[in-house]
């Protein structure tokens, strides 16, 4: 099989190169995914979110053991499916901040600087509500507030962060990020509008764009330091070889795009030797760096049953889905988030290190709720500040476990190991609890549940540590830059291999203030600038050499 580019990863990033490589007639591209179509109900459901992870359309890793938080391993959902992650997440959307983007230029990465990549961010956004200069109108991803559905804990929550001391702001995707708001979400029509639906469905038609899925990529094709295509197995454990007339580019993402690079001899030439594996470039920094946001819970009873935890009785779930099929209404049309607040509580340069993510859910008194099981939820109704470390101290690592892509990557994440982040993961459930004490909060407030034991510091990081989970926000594991350890340059082009690029959240060199979704479609649509661009010029030399 012969394509001008060849796409392995159909999440957000992919989807959108897929789009914008292929409007253009001319150039073949091809898209692997290893999931299947997306055609689980519960994905186009915001309030499906529930039973999407540990499913078929998750990847279901796992961490090592994270000796900093009780020795546990951490699940780590990953989309395996068309969409990726964004087919699978709660659908916040979450730029960043400003600096974010200023620090990345400041770190030798021209051209990514925050007034460099705000009109990518505006390309792609189709926003219903805010019209400024911050946003856009006209484009495939739509963006929204919840619109015919919300509980009455959302609003109490953002006045309890005014009576706090934080401002409301209405936009912290616009000129400041700071403050307590209803979250922006990408749904459309009540329903989910994932990098798929917004960017991949609509141009599957073309004929210059093959889509394969339940594709699983084994390794890129490398002759003579040029990517020339990939392997990949479908079906019974059938192998294919599919070529690259100009590029191959990864956007599997930060655990598998570093993962596809090692088993492909790219990485640390001592770490693939251990593996067998022939050094075809040695880059020390694949797989490092890696950064995550992490949160934890504190938690009230309500006096209503007005939240999501009573939803998840059968009979209310089935009532639920019944009022979404039949009008688009009700509880099944929201994300499990409902609004959100950016603050500054540490003593670091960044602006802003914390966010509080508000779930009209309770988790109980307990320490035995699982995030990614509804079933172990209270059924009394409640909600739910989720303090969130923005700015982690601690870097971990991606590595190989074998030689063999059938095999889960070693995911190393060192959550907590840096005093800095469990200083600020405890000021944070401290500032957490003082809003949800908040009078705003005194007419649905029946009592604070978690932590369950707050006498001591001690006991409210002990809690806070037992139900630490990552938001799933991995980034940073094949950074652009110009340092020793930097994978790829600032046009996102691996070092030292022609023809080759990734182009997911692996790429940042440092993590984003906020949920990744938004910066990574915003990534992929200024690499797709560059690399329409590159060929542009390269098609340019070689019509010269024959004039």
């Amino acid at each position: 099989m012969q394509f001008d580019y060849i796409i392995v990863g159909a999440g957000s990033a992919g989807c959108v190169l897929a789009n914008r490589l292929s409007a253009n007639p001319a150039n073949r591209v091809l898209l692997l995914e290893a999931g299947g179509p997306d055609k689980k109900m519960e994905i186009h459901i915001p309030a499906g979110y529930a039973n999407l992870h540990r499913s078929e359309v998750d990847w279901g890793f796992w961490t090592e053991p994270q000796a900093h938080v009780l020795n546990r391993k951490m699940y780590l959902p990953r989309g395996k499916t068309l969409g990726g992650s964004s087919s699978t997440n709660a659908m916040a959307y979450v730029r960043g901040n400003r600096a974010d983007y200023d620090q990345w230029a400041a770190m030798g990465n021209a051209g990514w600087a925050y007034d460099d990549v705000l009109p990518y961010f505006m390309r792609s956004e189709n926003n219903e509500q805010i019209r400024n200069k911050y946003h856009g109108q006209g484009g495939e991803l739509n963006v929204t507030y919840a619109q015919v559905f919300r509980t009455p804990f959302a609003d109490a929550f953002v006045e309890a962060c005014q009576q706090n001391g934080m401002a409301l702001n209405d936009d912290y995707n616009g000129q400041d990020q700071a403050g307590a708001s209803l979250f922006q979400f990408t749904i459309k029509d009540q329903k989910r509008c994932s990098a798929a639906v917004a960017f991949l469905k609509p141009v599957m038609h073309r004929p210059n764009l093959t889509v394969i899925t339940k594709a699983l990529t084994k390794q890129i094709l490398i002759e003579n330091d040029r990517a020339t295509g990939v392997e990949f197995i479908t079906g019974k454990n059938t192998t294919q070889k599919a070529y690259a007339a100009k590029e191959v580019i990864l956007s599997a993402g930060a655990y598998q795009s570093p993962q596809l690079l090692m088993l492909s001899g790219i990485g640390a030439a001592s770490e693939l030797k251990a593996q067998n594996i022939p050094v075809k470039k040695d880059l020390m920094g694949v797989g490092k760096n890696l950064q995550d946001h992490v949160f934890t819970f504190t938690s009230c009873t309500s006096n209503q049953q007005e939240g999501a935890n009573h939803h998840l009785k059968p009979l209310n779930q089935l009532l639920g889905l019944a009022q979404f099929l039949l009008f688009k209404k009700g509880a099944f049309t929201i994300s499990p988030l409902e609004a959100n607040a950016f603050l500054k509580l540490g003593t670091n340069a960044d602006p802003i290190d914390m966010q509080f993510h508000f779930a009209p859910l309770q988790v109980g008194k307990e320490t035995t709720a699982n995030l990614y099981d509804t079933k172990t939820f209270p059924l009394n109704d409640g909600y739910t500040i989720l303090p969130t470390l923005l700015k982690p101290a601690s870097v971990g690592y991606v590595g190989l476990r074998s030689a063999s892509v059938a095999d889960a990557p070693v995911i190393q994440p060192n959550f907590m190991a840096e005093q800095a982040d469990r200083d600020l993961l405890l000021k944070g459930m401290k500032k957490a609890m003082d809003v949800l004490n908040e009078p705003a909060f005194d007419a649905y407030r029946r009592e604070m549940v978690s932590p369950p034991d707050r006498s001591s510091d001690d006991a409210i990081m002990q809690y806070a540590l037992t139900m630490l989970e990552t938001v799933y926000h991995p980034v940073g594991t094949c950074k652009m830059g110009n340092d020793s350890m930097a994978v790829v340059d600032s046009e996102l082009r691996v070092r030292g291999i022609e023809g080759l690029r990734v182009v997911d959240a692996s790429v940042m060199p440092r993590i984003v203030s906020g949920n990744t979704n938004a910066p990574t479609i915003m990534i992929a649509e200024k690499a797709a600038d560059m690399i329409l661009g590159t060929a542009k010029a390269a098609q340019s030399k070689t019509a010269q050499m024959y004039q």
